[in-house]
């Protein structure tokens, strides 16, 4: 990931509506969530949300597909991976026992049946 990519996405979950739906979604794979749903759920109206979920698209975070007359959303995990590795790749500059702690937390939450982060 290149550094203007990571501005973008961190730029997309910068807003409150955005980081709400991003998480929403991340909870909901890999089944994902229709649209309107997500506006419902997040009581934001439709016209909105789909200004939100534009922007997040573009960051590389959400991808969608059409099902019949709906569009379906989903977390872009591969895009989520590539944040967070950037974040972390140097990770206190290689010494593994520093970076141990957060590697162990975020370890639980990938789990089968794991409860969440």
């Amino acid at each position: 990931m290149e550094n203007n990519d990571a501005i973008a996405a961190l730029s997309a979950l910068a807003q409150n509506t955005r980081l709400e739906t991003f998480r929403l979604l991340v909870r909901h794979e890999p089944n994902g969530v229709p649209a309107g749903e997500l506006a419902r759920l997040l009581d934001v109206p439709q016209n909105t949300m789909s200004a939100h979920l534009a922007t997040l698209s573009r960051a590389g975070l959400v991808k969608s597909e059409r099902q019949s007359r709906s569009i379906i959303y989903r977390a872009d995990l591969d895009g989520l991976r590539d944040l967070t590795l950037f974040l972390v790749k140097d990770c206190c500059g290689g010494s593994t026992e520093l970076c141990a702690p957060l590697i162990a937390e975020l370890t639980p939450c990938c789990e089968p049946r794991a409860k969440p982060c």
